[in-house]
C-alpha cells in the first residue's frame, strides 16, 4: 500500500515521540509551546523593528493586563476540563460549552471593569480607552479565555496535535495582521493583531473540536457518574490560579509603573524568551493531570518520570538561554541585548526549580487536595511581587530577574524537604 507524504510525516512524528502516554502528550503540548514561542519570537522581533520602544512597552503591558484579566475571567476552567472531560462521556460537549459560556461572560465583565479603572490603576494605558482599541481589548480578553479552554478540551479528548495546529494558526495570523497594522500606521497594531488572530484560530480549532474530537470521545469513552463536590474543586482551583496568574502578569505592570515604558519593553522581551521553559513545565504537568484521571494508581510513577524527563529537557534549554542570552536579544535590537541579557539569564535559571512547583500543583489537583496547590501559588505570587517591588529601586531591572530566581529556589527547596507530604503513593479511596 502506497503511503502519502502526509501519512509518512505522521508516522515519522509518531515514531519519534515517547510511547508512554503521559510523556507523549506532554511532548506534543511542549512542541505546541515551542512553535508558539518560536513564532512569537519572530512576532516580537518584527514588532520591535516596526514600532518604537515606547509603543512596544505599552502594548506588551496592555497584553499582560489582558492575560491577567483572562486568568481571572476564564475561572481556571481549562484545568477543570482536563481533569473531568476524560470521564464525562456523553456529557462532554455540554460540559465544554458550559465552561465556554461562563468564561466568556465573566471575561467580558472583568475587561470592562478594568477599562473603567484604567485612569486610576494604569494611567499609562489610557490609549486603550478609544472605542476601537477598547473593543479589541475586550475581544482579546474574552477570546483568549476560550483559546485557553479549548487547549484543555483538546488535551482531555486526546487531540494534543491540534493544540499545535491552533497555536500555529494563531501565530501566523498574528504576524500577518501585525504587518498590516504597521503598514497602516496603527499605534495599536500589536493589540489589534492579537484580537484578529484569536478569532481566526478559535473558528478553526473549535470546528475540529466540536466536529471531530468530542463526538469521537463521546463514542469511545464511558460516562462515569459526576464526581462529588465538583463546584468546590473548581472554586478552590480557581482561587489558587488567580495568584499564579497574578505573579506572571503583574510584574510587567510593576516594571512599567516603576521604571517606565522603555524598561518595560526590555523586561517584556526577556520574559517572553524565558517563559518558554515555564510553558514546557506547564505542558508536562497538564499531561500528567490528564493521564492521572485514567490511571490514578500510577500518579507517583508518572510524576517522577515527568520530573526526570523534563528536568533533562529544561536543563538543556536553560544552558542555551544562559550562554546565548546576548545573541538572542540582539535580534530585537542592541538596546534589548544591553539591558536584558542578565535579566534573561536569571529568569531562565528560575525555570528549573519552577518545574518542581508545577508538578507539585498538578499532583495536588489530581488527588483533589487543593489546599496544598492553593498555598503554593499564593506563596509564589506574594514572593515574586514583593521581591520585585523591593529590588527594582535597588538594582534596577535585574531585580525582577532576581525576584523570580529567589522565589522559585525557595519554593523548590521547601518542596524537596517536604516531599513526603505530596509525592507519596496513596490509596484510591483516600484520593
Amino acid at each position: 500500500m502506497r503511503r502519502t507524504p502526509l501519512g509518512m510525516l505522521r508516522a515519522g512524528v509518531a515514531a519519534a515521540l515517547p510511547g508512554e502516554p503521559v510523556l507523549r502528550t506532554g511532548h506534543v503540548l511542549a512542541v505546541s509551546s515551542l512553535v508558539n514561542a518560536g513564532l512569537g519570537f519572530f512576532f516580537w522581533t518584527f514588532a520591535t523593528h516596526w514600532y518604537d520602544e515606547r509603543t512596544v512597552g505599552l502594548s506588551y503591558s496592555a497584553l499582560s493586563a489582558s492575560l491577567l484579566l483572562t486568568g481571572i475571567g476564564q475561572l481556571n476552567l481549562n484545568d477543570f476540563l482536563v481533569r473531568f472531560v476524560p470521564t464525562a462521556g456523553r456529557r462532554s460537549r455540554r460540559l465544554v460549552l458550559t465552561c465556554y459560556a461562563a468564561s466568556v461572560s465573566f471575561s467580558v465583565v472583568v475587561a470592562l471593569v478594568f477599562l473603567a479603572m484604567v485612569p486610576v490603576v494604569a494611567p499609562r494605558l489610557d490609549f486603550l480607552l478609544t472605542p476601537v482599541t477598547a473593543t479589541c481589548f475586550v475581544v482579546a480578553t474574552a477570546g483568549y479565555a476560550v483559546f485557553v479552554l479549548q487547549d484543555g478540551a483538546l488535551t482531555a479528548v486526546r487531540m494534543p496535535g491540534w493544540v499545535v495546529g491552533e497555536n500555529l494558526i494563531f501565530a501566523v495570523s498574528k504576524m500577518l495582521l501585525l504587518a498590516l497594522g504597521a503598514a497602516l500606521g496603527f499605534f495599536s497594531g500589536i493589540l489589534l493583531s492579537w484580537a484578529g488572530a484569536l478569532l481566526v484560530s478559535l473558528l478553526v480549532a473549535n470546528f475540529v473540536l466540536m466536529g471531530r474530537g468530542i463526538p469521537r470521545h463521546e463514542r469511545e469513552s464511558t460516562t462515569a457518574p459526576p464526581p462529588p463536590r465538583v463546584l468546590g474543586y473548581a472554586a478552590a482551583d480557581y482561587f489558587g490560579s488567580l495568584f499564579r496568574t497574578a505573579g506572571f502578569t503583574l510584574v510587567p505592570l510593576i516594571v512599567l509603573n516603576s521604571c517606565g515604558a522603555e524598561e518595560s519593553a526590555f523586561y517584556s522581551v526577556a520574559w517572553g524568551v524565558a517563559y518558554v521553559p515555564y510553558l514546557v513545565a506547564r505542558n508536562m504537568g497538564t499531561s500528567l493531570l490528564a493521564e492521572s484521571v485514567r490511571g490514578p494508581g500510577r500518579l507517583v510513577e508518572h510524576s517522577l518520570r515527568v520530573l526526570r524527563h523534563s528536568g533533562l529537557l529544561l536543563g538543556g534549554v536553560t544552558v542555551v538561554l544562559v550562554a546565548a542570552a546576548p545573541q538572542i536579544l540582539s535580534i530585537f535590537g542592541a538596546s534589548y541585548a544591553a539591558e536584558g541579557s542578565t535579566l534573561l539569564r536569571l529568569m531562565a535559571l528560575s525555570a528549573l526549580p519552577n518545574l518542581l512547583l508545577s508538578v507539585a500543583i498538578d499532583v495536588s489537583r489530581a488527588r483533589r487536595r487543593l489546599r496544598w496547590a492553593v498555598w503554593l501559588q499564593v506563596a509564589m505570587c506574594v514572593l515574586v511581587l514583593g521581591l520585585t517591588r523591593l529590588l527594582l529601586p535597588v538594582v534596577g531591572l535585574v531585580g525582577a530577574g532576581l525576584a523570580w530566581l529567589v522565589t522559585m529556589c525557595l519554593i523548590a527547596g521547601f518542596l524537596i524537604v517536604s516531599r513526603s507530604r505530596w509525592l507519596v503513593p496513596v490509596t484510591e479511596g483516600s484520593s
